[in-house]
């Protein structure tokens, strides 16, 4: 689906080359925010694989491409400003500028928390996991890139009903966040490795309320 960027303005008040100009602008920021969509996935993917395998220059390179996801935003938010001081958006354009300055920080904010578990994979962490913590964290990471893939579809294609269903997914994240904290209490994991441990899967759920949140806007992005 292509995406649409509205316009309730009359073609006599607004020239043809006007219009396509503006669009092509739109066209612009938008497909910068779904590279950060991509970013996201990618790091939360690479940040989870490096978790699991400790492949600790694995883990470097998600976390350096944290650098990439902030310039980015910055990127955006800087080409979003500028259209509104050389153009007066309106209704569908109005929204459209209004989400993508609420749903960057949001996607900037996911990069960190897949940071924040890559460094852990830096800290080896891995290798002190216990079988059953480990395979719970598997979980949550397999979930959490589910979602961030979906939520990056959900955008390009303004589908305003894929926060419910990724909603869905994020209560079975929750759940094995509770089992993470059960099989920690239980289990024998040294103080501090458990503490990061707790922290890492308090950072999956993060991951899993920002692609909620996002997916979100879309609802108000499309006018529904």
């Amino acid at each position: 689906m292509t995406p649409t960027y509205g316009g309730n303005r009359s073609p006599m008040a607004e020239p043809h080359g006007y219009r396509k100009l503006f669009d092509a602008e739109l066209a612009e920021i938008d497909a910068k925010v779904q590279q950060l969509f991509t970013l996201v996935t990618e790091a939360v993917d690479g940040a989870t694989t490096a978790l699991l395998t400790g492949d600790r220059a694995a883990a470097q390179v998600t976390a350096d491409q944290d650098d990439a996801i902030d310039q980015l935003r910055t990127d955006v938010e800087l080409l979003v400003q500028l259209e509104f001081t050389r153009q007066s958006p309106m209704a569908k354009d109005m929204r459209y500028l209004l989400s993508v300055m609420r749903v960057v920080p949001e996607l900037e904010r996911s990069g960190d928390l897949a940071g924040h578990i890559a460094h852990r994979a830096i800290a080896g962490l891995p290798s002190r996991l216990t079988p059953d913590v480990r395979d719970i964290l598997r979980e949550m990471g397999v979930t959490s890139v589910e979602m961030w893939r979906a939520a990056a579809v959900a955008w390009a294609n303004r589908d305003a009903e894929a926060a419910d269903r990724i909603d869905t997914t994020d209560d079975h994240l929750d759940d094995l966040h509770d089992q993470l904290i059960a099989a920690l209490l239980e289990g024998d994991l040294a103080r501090d490795d458990a503490l990061q441990t707790t922290l890492v899967g308090r950072f999956y759920e993060r991951l899993g309320d920002h692609a909620v949140h996002v997916t979100e806007r879309i609802g108000y992005l499309v006018g529904t």
